[in-house]
């Protein structure tokens, strides 16, 4: 009204203001020659008509300024495109060939794509998102997202960081075992993970431990100080406090999600303390005389894994039931001749049974899946798209057992993602948060690791029904060992670095702190001393490699949803544990709709496409784990649930 009352002042000064319109006023001069010849009685009509006007002179103004940004964005996807793909060729020539050559050429290009996108970034910043339509306004919102320094020179120097970080973890090797009179040297994969994974002698265990940290560590230490200094100065530079508000921004659109997984945390603490207080009781009698109690933490390098975030490495000396077959298929695929191709298969095949796509021809050309002769790789498993639609690949160094069995499905429900989502514009290919990416293959993998998909696979038997119950109870507590175990590592990674970078913890204190959280979420603690000399999250590859984890922790929560909501669409009846999807067209049309949105809508919407829930929910896995629950409690009666 007072913008009304303005043009009922000053006529003139409103043909004036928006002359460059002029052809879209049909009839304004009659409107004006009007205005001057009317009486009183006419103004209630002319002030109808210049109201309709300035409507159809904003409608107009808008539509031409969406119409300016449905084409920026046009070109902006096109050219994301083939930066993504350019960079992903790179990284995947470095990853599979680990030379100087190669890491030059990665450093090179991020800083050019960097320059790039900062300047997208702000292009897209100067757009008025909130006149668009909801996808233009979206599509602009995450361009406008993240933090890249804007001196070319430093980032340079930061993809210099990365890199020789990453080369410094990628090349490690741990040398004189005790027990071996030769100088065999092991590097992390399959070598100091298979003795973590394998070997029962405290000693040894302790070498590998402490022998990997000393070899990276301490390295990586003072790069990865001088990285977070280039993190935190590429935050400010974009309005952000530190780099951690940014990685919750961009990965789950809420500055905030720390007190969101806090909260998930809390109800499902319970659960990993009965599993930690009869895991702990095993391990008192495995290893009497080095100083475990019923009411402390337990040593980190006890647990079957180099970082003791898994522990079902330990399934034979905890398994509820020993005398009746556990649910580890590993040696019965090494007798009937298991190969790495042969795993990939019966993966995709699981994926086609309920209607998914089969890997592309690009895929079995080109993907690395086993180990290479002659030079360095970056064994640790990942998928990636080329984004041109066709061009998707997984990288892995894979030994024939059903832990990899399990990371097969895994990566390959992110190409999965990958190709449902490939139509989308560039910037949504992405899950609907990371999280979402992470948790579709482990979902898949909650059908195939039943003992019933086993047996479909010819490679378990199937106890007569009386022993059915206690089989269950060692196929959970296999479960359990891998992704309850999992719950505090996968919070507390994160937890950490965003306390670097807000300041909360300092290079004084690195260390100190890194065990503090370990010895609060997980009940662990180091097996020999630690100083500020050391840098033990260095150790864990997704620090020197700058990958965000807290994702893991939302998949492991998540796949449980996703996994119950499936299981409903398959018609299946029964506890939930022993759900199996193969072959379901209906629970595959389910996720496929969830798939095909990537990024494009917030991750609430996804969720409540697949669940029909919009929050994260932990009752999911709370009720797939409850027969085991209940028994731990039971066990669990004279033990003290805790640690000191």
């Amino acid at each position: 009204m007072y913008a009304i009352l303005l043009l009922l002042l000053t006529p003139c000064t409103f043909a004036r203001r928006y002359d460059y319109q002029e052809s879209s006023f049909h009839g304004y001069g009659n409107v004006q020659e009007q205005w001057e010849s009317a009486g009183v009685e006419d103004t209630e009509m002319l002030i109808d008509e210049i109201k309709r006007l300035e409507v159809e002179l904003k409608e107009d103004v808008i539509h031409s300024l969406e119409e300016k940004a449905v084409k920026w964005l046009f070109d902006f996807n096109r050219d994301y495109a083939k930066v993504n793909g350019l960079m992903a060729n790179l990284q995947w020539n470095y990853d599979t060939n680990i030379t100087t050559e190669n890491a030059e050429k990665v450093q090179e290009f991020k800083v050019k794509s960097t320059k790039w996108m900062l300047q997208k970034r702000q292009e897209a910043r100067k757009f008025k998102r909130n006149l668009f339509s909801k996808d233009i306004k979206r599509q602009l919102m995450l361009i406008s997202l993240g933090a890249d320094l804007k001196s070319a020179t430093k980032v340079h120097r930061m993809a210099e960081l990365e890199s020789t970080m990453l080369a410094i973890y990628d090349k490690g090797k741990v040398c004189n075992k005790p027990s071996e009179t030769s100088k065999k040297c092991y590097p992390l994969e399959p070598g100091l993970e298979g003795i973590m994974a394998k070997s029962r002698d405290y000693d040894t265990l302790e070498w590998a431990w402490k022998g990997w940290r000393d070899e990276t560590g301490p390295k990586i230490r003072p790069l990865y100080t001088e990285f977070v200094k280039l993190q935190n100065e590429a935050a400010r530079e974009n309005d952000y406090r530190d780099m951690g508000e940014v990685w919750r921004e961009s990965n789950f659109e809420d500055k905030n999600f720390n007190q969101v997984v806090d909260g998930l945390y809390k109800a499902l603490k319970p659960m990993y303390q009965q599993l930690h207080a009869y895991v702990r009781r095993k391990l008192i009698e495995k290893y009497p005389g080095h100083g475990l109690t019923d009411t402390g933490s337990i040593p980190a390098h006890l647990l079957g894994n180099m970082w003791a975030q898994g522990w079902d490495n330990l399934l034979e000396f905890v398994t509820p039931y020993p005398d009746v077959p556990v649910v580890d298929v590993s040696e019965e695929m090494q007798r009937q001749e298991y190969t790495a191709t042969r795993m990939f298969k019966t993966a995709e095949e699981f994926f086609t049974s309920i209607g998914l796509e089969p890997m592309t021809e690009d895929f079995w050309k080109k993907s690395m899946l086993t180990k290479p002769s002659g030079r360095a790789v970056q064994c640790h498993g990942s998928a990636e798209e080329f984004h041109n639609g066709k061009d998707f690949r997984i990288k892995m160094c894979t030994n024939v057992n059903m832990d990899y069995l399990y990371t097969i499905h895994h990566e390959m429900g992110h190409i999965e993602y990958f190709m449902e989502y490939s139509p989308q514009p560039d910037i949504y290919h992405e899950g609907a948060n990371s999280g979402f990416h992470e948790a579709v293959g482990d979902t898949i993998a909650l059908s195939v690791l039943t003992p019933n998909h086993l047996h479909k696979l010819k490679l378990l038997e199937i106890p007569d029904k009386a022993l059915a119950e206690k089989q269950d109870l060692n196929f959970l507590m296999k479960q359990a060992l891998a992704k309850i175990a999992f719950l505090p590592f996968g919070l507390l990674i994160d937890k950490w670095r965003w306390d670097v970078f807000n300041g909360d913890i300092t290079e004084e204190n690195y260390n100190a702190k890194w065990w503090e959280l370990r010895l609060k979420y997980q009940g662990i603690h180091p097996p020999v001393p630690r100083s500020e000399r050391d840098f033990d999250p260095g150790a864990k590859f997704h620090v020197p490699a700058n990958v965000p984890y807290i994702r893991y922790f939302v998949s492991f929560i998540i796949q449980f949803q996703f996994h119950s909501a499936l299981c409903e669409a398959a018609g299946h009846t029964g506890p939930i544990h022993r759900c199996d999807i193969y072959e379901s067209l209906a629970a595959g049309d389910k996720l496929k709709k969830m798939l095909r949105l990537g990024k494009s809508r917030p991750w609430p919407d996804a969720m409540e496409v697949l669940t029909g829930q919009r929050n994260m929910d932990v009752s999911a896995i709370q009720q797939y784990f409850k027969p085991l629950m209940d028994w731990l409690k039971e066990q669990n009666k004279k033990e003290n649930i805790g640690w000191e």
